[in-house]
C-alpha cells in the first residue's frame, strides 16, 4: 500500500482553494454555540448522541434508525467495507476518485477491480459500470459528483447500478451533494443495499471536526453500528453540526456564492484559451500540461493554493470554486504564472 499524505501544511492566511473546503469558514453560529457551551467540565465527559441524532435525522429527511454518525465520511467507508467486504471479495471502485475508498478496500484485503472515467470528457462510464457488476461483487463505491473530475451521475443512473448489484453494498458518497442537487436518499425505502453518505466538511465548514453520516435501510444501520466504536463522533463536533443545520440561509448564500465562483472559472479558462472540464462539484479541473506542478508551487508562493492532481490525471489541476472574489484573486495569480 502507498500511505496517503495529503499536503495540509502551511496553510493558514492563505486563499484556500486546493482541498474542496468551505473557503470562507463556518457559520458564525457554530462559534457562537461552542463558546457557550464548551466547558472545562463538558470536555471531560464522553459525547452524547440522543440530541443530535434526531435532529440530522430531520435535517436528511430519513428516520433516526436510518442514520450512523460517523467520524467523517472516511469512518462511513470503513464500516461499510469492514461490515460487507471478506478478504478477497469483489470490490468495484471508479478512476480517479476519493483515494480512500481503494485504501480501506485495500486494509480489508478486497479484491479491487477499477474502471476508469472516459478519457477526453472524463464522463461516468455507465454502460461499462454495469457490464462490470459481477454476481460475487460485494461493494460498489461511487462519488456523485466525483472528485476530482467533478462528475455526476442521475438517480435513474444510481438505480440502474442498485437494479444490477442487488447482492452488494451501494455506497453513493454525496460529500458535494449541496452544489450538484442530485440525491439517491429518494431510492432508500426501494433498495436494501442502498447506503448514502454525507459529511460537514464541505458546504458546512466543519472540516477539522470530522462529521459525517451514513443513511441506508434500518436493518443496515443496526449492522454498521456493530462494527462501530461507542464514542468515534466527538462531542464538539456534535455541538458544532446541531449549530451548523439550523443556518440554513447561511449555506445556502455559500452555495450561490460557489457556484458563482465556478461561472466565473468557466469564464476565465475561456478567455485565456485553457481547457477545463465542466463540474457539478466545487471545483473545477483545468489543464497545465508538464507544468502543472511549477504552476501549483508558483501559485502557492502567491498565497493562493490549488491541487495538482497531474498523478493519476496528466497535466491537470484542481480550483475550488471558493467565491468570486477569491476566484479573481486566483486568475490575477495565474496571470504572473501561466
Amino acid at each position: 500500500m502507498a500511505p496517503y499524505k495529503p499536503p495540509t501544511s502551511g496553510r493558514e492566511g492563505k486563499i484556500r482553494l486546493d482541498f474542496n473546503e468551505n473557503t470562507v469558514g463556518a457559520s458564525p453560529r457554530v462559534a457562537e454555540r461552542l463558546r457557550e457551551r464548551i466547558t472545562r467540565e463538558a470536555l471531560a465527559v464522553y459525547p452524547e448522541y440522543d440530541e443530535i441524532r434526531p435532529r440530522l435525522a430531520r435535517h436528511f429527511g430519513v428516520s433516526e434508525d436510518q442514520l450512523v454518525l460517523t467520524n467523517g465520511t472516511d469512518e462511513a467507508i470503513q464500516l461499510l467495507v469492514n461490515a460487507y467486504v471478506e478478504p478477497g471479495g469483489d470490490v468495484l471502485l471508479l478512476r480517479p476518485s476519493y483515494a480512500m475508498y481503494r485504501f480501506y478496500c485495500e486494509v480489508a484485503g478486497a479484491a479491487i477491480r477499477e474502471l476508469d472515467y472516459r478519457p477526453g470528457d472524463l464522463a461516468f462510464p455507465v454502460d461499462e459500470f454495469l457490464a462490470a457488476i459481477r454476481p460475487d461483487t460485494r461493494a460498489i463505491l461511487i462519488a456523485n459528483p466525483n472528485n476530482p473530475t467533478g462528475t455526476g451521475i442521475s438517480a435513474d443512473e444510481v438505480r440502474a447500478i442498485l437494479d444490477r448489484a442487488p447482492e452488494a453494498a451501494v455506497l453513493i458518497d454525496e460529500a458535494y451533494y449541496e452544489f450538484s442537487g442530485v440525491t439517491a436518499l429518494g431510492l432508500l425505502g426501494d433498495y436494501p443495499n442502498l447506503f448514502v453518505s454525507r459529511t460537514f466538511s464541505k458546504v458546512y465548514g466543519l472540516a477539522a471536526l470530522r462529521l459525517g453520516c451514513l443513511l441506508t435501510q434500518a436493518e443496515n444501520a443496526a449492522i454498521l453500528r456493530k462494527c462501530q466504536s461507542p464514542y468515534s463522533v466527538n462531542g464538539v463536533a456534535v455541538l458544532a453540526a446541531e449549530a451548523a443545520i439550523e443556518d440554513r440561509e447561511y449555506v445556502e448564500e455559500y452555495v450561490k456564492q460557489s457556484l458563482a465562483a465556478r461561472e466565473l472559472l468557466y469564464e476565465g479558462f475561456a478567455a485565456r484559451g485553457i481547457r477545463y472540464y465542466r463540474s457539478q462539484a466545487n471545483f473545477v479541473l483545468f489543464h497545465a500540461g508538464d507544468r502543472a506542478a511549477e504552476i501549483c508551487r508558483a501559485l502557492a508562493e502567491r498565497g493562493v493554493l490549488v491541487r495538482d492532481r497531474s498523478y493519476e490525471l496528466p497535466g491537470c489541476v484542481r480550483v475550488t470554486a471558493g467565491t468570486p472574489e477569491q476566484v479573481r484573486r486566483f486568475f490575477a495569480a495565474l496571470e504572473e504564472v501561466w
